[in-house]
Parts: structure tokens; sequence; C-alpha cells
């Protein structure tokens, strides 16, 4: 089965946060896929959490090489149906790129962010849940 991850989920198990077990027991031979986008959106995460200095750079480049080794399948979305779904859905469209996602390959969504859950939710996505 395929996977859609969203950034959220992927910074969880490379940081190793509270998450982490639970997430790679999901994903655990599944195929992860992802708009090309989640790539730039884990360079962001990193230099924000290098500005708040919640995280070295040293830390941050060894989070990166294990970013690296996680195979995903990263796929292009198409900008109007993800600009119709961020309108519709009120949300960036770094969230939208994730539902769009989801609904060209009917794959379930696996994300931490409540904000895309909700969206995901009211756009008829399925949804891995992580407790």
């Amino acid at each position: 089965m395929s996977v859609v991850i969203d950034t959220s989920a992927i910074i969880a198990v490379i940081t190793h946060e509270p998450h982490r077990d639970k997430l790679l027991e999901i994903t655990k031979g599944q195929e992860l896929i992802a708009p090309k986008s989640i790539y730039w959106e884990i360079g962001n995460v990193f230099s924000a959490m290098l500005k708040q200095e919640r995280i070295t750079l040293e830390q941050s480049l060894i989070c990166i090489e294990s970013y690296k080794k996680i195979s995903i399948k990263m796929v292009d979305i198409d900008l109007k149906t993800a600009l119709e779904i961020s309108d519709r859905q009120n949300i960036y469209a770094y969230d939208a790129y994730l539902i769009a996602c989801a609904n060209k390959y009917r794959a379930p969504l696996l994300t931490l962010d409540k904000g895309l859950i909700l969206a995901a939710k009211n756009d008829n996505v399925t949804l891995l849940e992580v407790d």
C-alpha cells in the first residue's frame, strides 16, 4: 500500500520525537509518497529550528542524513488542483499539495499536523491515525 507522508511525520522520525516508534510501525513495508515540496519543507523546518536555537547546525545535518535514507517517491502535483483545494479549505498550498497527492494516488495521509488532519477530513481523505 502507498502512504502519503507529510513533513511533521518525517521530522518526528528523524528527530526522535515521541511518536517515532508508532510512525515507523505504521510505515513499515509501505511505499511512501509525497509531493516534491516536502524536500523544501524539511529544509524550512530545520532553518526555523536553527533560528530559534532549538538545534545546532551539526544536529540538523545529522538529521538531514537520516532523512536522505528514507525512501520516498517524490511526485508532481497539479498546481490548479492544489489551489482549488487551498481555496476550498482555506489552507496553505503546502498542505493542499498533500491532500491533492492523497486524492491523486488514492492513498491515506500520515500526518501529525492537526490543521492538516482537519482539512484532509473535510476533503474526504483517509488518514492513518497516530495516537
